[in-house]
């Protein structure tokens, strides 16, 4: 039960973070976007990209508590 609790509270503040840098973005003007190569409607994609990169970077524990390889960047590039 606590995992599943935790794991939740992870979630929401991961979103709370996603949204906090939406706003942030979406609050800069359009050569202050451009300066950090970016345009107005790259910024959902860019926020998309970056999560799925730090879920793919998480090491992902056996049961016996070792990490394992997160292959899943070679299984889409391939």
């Amino acid at each position: 039960m606590l995992t599943i609790l935790s794991s939740a509270m992870r979630g929401f503040r991961a979103w709370q973070e996603r949204q906090r840098v939406l706003n942030e973005l979406y609050s800069m003007d359009d050569r202050s976007l451009a300066d950090i190569g970016l345009r107005r409607s790259d910024i959902p994609f860019a926020i998309t990209a970056q999560a799925d990169l730090a879920v793919e970077a998480r090491p992902v524990f056996t049961a016996a508590g070792h990490v394992a390889a997160n292959n899943s960047v070679e299984q889409r590039a391939a």
